[in-house]
């Protein structure tokens, strides 16, 4: 019985391990997310949705790399996975309030969407930062950003950059201007409530707070400052 659990807990490790290892150079073709919001669509008896083109991090815009950073996850070139700070902000606000705030860095969303399956059970929650140390420790900050932007979703049954970029303002995803890409940045929350064009007041709010942001940090993220860590 031990002999099994030993190598039970070592498969365990290796699966994920492996898949880290394969996708460090080979583009996702699909993610559980994918596979279980068709299934929803299916159940549901509604037309399955699909729309996922994989490109390459230089085919996507500088400015939407720029607005999920200062939307999701402003100190992505500089943690290591795991934001802190931001962990303790959310552990106090979620005292005080009933709507509650997640700290989750665009590196742990990465592993969740890529690698796992939503929810926030312990399992889950200790393969995701389990797999978030693997993508750190062997993916450069460029390869989390591309997995990501070509990874999530995006809209109801849209997923990456270059679909979304389609499916809200019908031009590829090199071609988004800055309000564009704000405006697909705040909807990531909660893609398939809303909606980046025609975007309602509260995504026009939430959009004028990204696009100051990017002001601050400036033209393009600085992924050389991840090597000098």
């Amino acid at each position: 019985m031990l002999r099994f659990l030993l190598k039970a807990f070592l498969w365990f490790l290796a699966i994920p391990l492996i898949g880290v290892i394969v996708f460090k150079w080979l583009p996702v073709p699909v993610t559980p997310l994918m596979l279980i919001r068709s299934y929803e669509q299916w159940q549901d008896d509604k037309p399955i949705v699909w729309k996922h083109d994989w490109v390459s991090l230089d085919e996507i815009s500088d400015y939407l790399e720029l607005a999920v950073v200062c939307s999701e996850d402003q100190n992505f070139i500089n943690h290591n996975g795991f934001d802190l700070k931001a962990i303790e902000k959310a552990i106090e606000h979620n005292k005080k309030s009933q709507r509650v705030r997640g700290a989750s860095t665009i590196s742990q969303q990465t592993a969740k969407n890529v690698f796992l399956w939503p929810g926030r059970g312990w399992v889950r929650k200790g393969l995701e930062t389990y797999v978030t140390f693997l993508i750190e420790l062997l993916w450069p900050k460029e390869r989390i950003m591309e997995v990501y932007l070509n990874s999530i979703e995006m809209g109801n049954g849209v997923y990456g950059a270059e679909a979304a970029s389609q499916y809200w303002f019908n031009k590829s995803a090199i071609k988004l201007n800055r309000n564009e890409a704000a405006a697909i940045a705040v909807i990531l929350p909660n893609p398939r409530k809303y909606r980046a064009n025609p975007a309602s007041a509260y995504i026009e709010g939430r959009k004028a707070w990204v696009l100051r942001q990017m002001g601050y940090h400036g033209g393009k993220l600085d992924y050389s400052k991840a090597k000098e860590r």
